[in-house]
């Protein structure tokens, strides 16, 4: 296996770093992006996206500049996952720079997303990603009370009109939403036992949500899977959230939501998620700007 001590010094340095869902480079979630990928292979990859640190690093493995078509795959430090949305704003943010505004298609491990592209008048620019079609379902008693225990939560801590589910938009995500603001900002949960119930339920994060009212929440997304403690924007975790509430008849009459998340963690993210009743896929928007190494 390669480890980070043997990269090639050019691999590192075609690394790009953006954080998506955010104009300010102190917030929103970093990633880190390989425009030019097609010469690295699975281990390579992974080495690299542990070497940068992040909770994600997306690598365009194939590209069609002229149809604007790119593949895309994703690795956090500890694995390749299937998709993830902040890594995906990111990378259409920096490709939009280079190529235009305009839309953009991204060919993942969990199917295609498209992407729009939009500049402001200061240039900054604006990525909606379209989810693959998104589901949920009710989560099994015990497992909602093995998270709990995890993440060292009572059930009268769980808010009643919320359920526990396991949503799906691209990777699987166990919702869970607390009854205050105050329980959502006290998390402190047992790594390693969440990351093991997180492997074997196929969990990719655990969507903790805090409702304001019906069109704004607040999230956080513990990681432990790969290797990260929190998410500090979760684009995957959104969309599939967006799908959860369409399930249980919660949207919005604009079909229009609000996520704060990052705010517990000092670097504020701002997600917008647009879920309608006609079409099974979640649109999720959001900025992304450079950031130093």
């Amino acid at each position: 296996m390669t480890t980070s001590a043997e990269l090639p010094a050019s691999v590192l340095a075609g690394v790009l770093r953006y954080t998506a869902f955010s104009a300010d480079p102190e917030g929103g979630n970093p990633a880190g992006i390989v425009l030019d990928a097609a010469h690295l292979d699975e281990a390579l990859m992974l080495a690299t996206a542990a070497a940068v640190g992040y909770s994600e690093t997306a690598f365009v493995t194939s590209r069609d500049d002229h149809e604007r078509r790119f593949t895309l795959r994703y690795f956090s430090p500890l694995a390749e996952v299937d998709f993830c949305g902040h890594a995906t704003i990111a990378t259409a943010v920096a490709l939009a720079e280079r190529l235009g505004a305009g839309p953009l298609t991204f060919d993942t491990p969990a199917g295609e997303i498209p992407v729009a592209t939009t500049a402001d008048a200061n240039g900054l620019v604006r990525a909606t990603l379209t989810s693959v079609p998104t589901h949920s379902r009710p989560t099994p008693d015990a497992d909602v009370d093995a998270a709990l225990a995890t993440l060292r939560w009572r059930r009268s801590d769980l808010d009643p009109a919320l359920p526990p589910h396991i949503a799906f938009g691209g990777e699987n995500h166990l919702v869970l939403a607390a009854v205050t603001r105050a329980r959502l900002a006290d998390l402190d949960y047992d790594f390693d036992a969440l990351a093991a119930l997180m492997r074997d339920r196929d969990w990719t994060t655990v969507h903790l949500v805090w409702r304001e009212d019906d069109t704004t929440y607040h999230a956080r997304d513990p990681f432990p899977v790969g290797g990260v403690v929190e998410d500090a924007a979760t684009g995957a975790a959104a969309a599939a959230f967006g799908g959860y509430l369409r399930t249980l008849n919660l949207l919005p009459a604009t079909g229009a939501l609000t996520l704060h998340q990052g705010e517990d963690m000092g670097r504020p993210s701002h997600l917008t998620v647009t879920a309608t009743l006609a079409d099974p896929r979640v649109q999720v928007s959001g900025t992304a700007v450079p950031i130093s190494a």
